[in-house]
């Protein structure tokens, strides 16, 4: 199945936004995988990228992608650069897209790739994401490809009000939920819908402040 069978693969599993399926169509997934990995790029499932993490399975993907409902004028903070393969997802749908990665080794090549691929919108940090990046903020729109065990704090302060996060929680060996919060006007708490159950990589560096 290639790029473009994938987006009509995931129409048929119920992905609706027409902008997200033609930016899964118009990326190949085959260059965000390890070499080893290639023959399987093109399946719907999630592939090791090396230190422990993954890139999810294309499926998840578009769901967390639509679930953010961009527009394409929006200012994006996503937590966990990986591979840069939901990055780009995001760059072919959004204003600007802000990235942080805690692990150097994956990071840099991603970096390198995404300027290799042509995209200029997407801003790079390595460090501690679930810090967020507060000089950049407040962002239209969050995503988190890594789950923490509570709603970080910091990254729902760095929201704007009508912002929507999009983020796994729950502990790696604990039932995690696919949550899409969005954040209410000053003084109002915000609104938590749960899109399903899921299972992420845990989110490291200081994210176990809860909400």
């Amino acid at each position: 199945m290639g790029d473009w069978g994938r987006a009509e693969y995931l129409a048929r599993q119920g992905i609706r936004d027409r902008r997200v399926l033609a930016a899964i169509a118009n990326l190949s997934r085959a260059d965000f995988v390890p070499d080893g990995a290639r023959d399987a790029a093109y399946q719907d499932v999630p592939l090791p990228i090396g230190h422990g993490q993954t890139i999810s399975q294309p499926y998840v993907v578009a769901l967390m992608t639509e679930a953010l409902q961009l527009r394409g004028c929006e200012r994006v903070l996503e937590i966990g650069t990986g591979s840069g393969y939901q990055t780009a997802v995001l760059a072919l749908m959004a204003r600007e897209v802000f990235t942080v990665e805690i692990v150097r080794e994956l990071a840099r090549p991603a970096r390198r790739l995404l300027h290799r691929l042509g995209f200029t919108n997407v801003y790079f940090r390595e460090g501690d994401g679930s810090l967020g990046w507060p000089e950049a903020a407040p962002f239209d729109a969050i995503i988190a490809t890594a789950a923490p065990a509570d709603i970080p704090r910091e990254l729902l302060r760095q929201l704007r009000p009508g912002g929507r996060m999009v983020i796994p929680v729950g502990a790696m060996n604990e039932t995690q939920e696919l949550l899409r919060i969005r954040r209410g006007q000053p003084g109002m708490l915000p609104r938590v819908e749960r899109l399903l159950p899921v299972r992420f990589v845990p989110m490291t560096g200081q994210a176990s402040a809860p909400l």
